[in-house]
């Protein structure tokens, strides 16, 4: 009979797995509902700061004309699979708010995307910046998975709450 972990991370441990694991990563699968409630997952790249996750994007697209209907958002990173025990990724569940060039908040986070954009980039709609808007992921909640947790005793699944 195989016993199961149970143990829960420290709050500061769980943290800094979590924080660890967005800045080792830079793409996640972004889930928004159309006006119909149809699912919408899309792949985009991010850049973190803390528990914030922020992507560039045509201010077109559907994912921001879903989140400009309905903010709220789910969102997957993950690390490449290496073995069935390497599981390794977190669950974002939360709100996005969509920023736009002479919003308030616009600059503060184009501080934070703007130096780590290649060159090719900056030649497409990203070196126009009235079509770049700027999705902002903050998640109230995260599910963290980690099957290496469970070698020291701790549950492969632990749950973050940031509100």
């Amino acid at each position: 009979m195989t016993i199961k972990p149970t143990r829960t991370l420290e709050r500061d441990r769980l943290a800094e797995r979590v924080l660890n694991l967005f800045a080792s990563l830079n793409m996640c699968v972004l889930a928004t509902s159309d006006p119909d409630g149809a699912p919408h997952a899309t792949p985009v790249r991010y850049f973190s700061r803390e528990f914030t996750l922020i992507f560039t994007s045509l201010g077109s697209s559907p994912k921001i004309r879903n989140l400009r209907a309905d903010p709220r958002i789910s969102a997957g990173v993950f690390a490449p699979l290496a073995g069935p025990e390497s599981s390794r990724g977190a669950q974002l569940f939360g709100t996005a708010r969509v920023l736009a060039p002479g919003d308030s908040a616009f600059d503060e986070h184009w501080a934070i995307v703007s130096p780590r954009i290649d060159e090719a980039e900056r030649a497409g709609f990203l070196a126009d910046p009235s079509r770049c808007v700027l999705g902002v992921i903050s998640p109230a909640r995260i599910v963290y998975t980690d099957h290496w947790l469970k070698r020291d005793g701790y549950a492969p699944r632990q749950t973050l709450t940031l509100s």
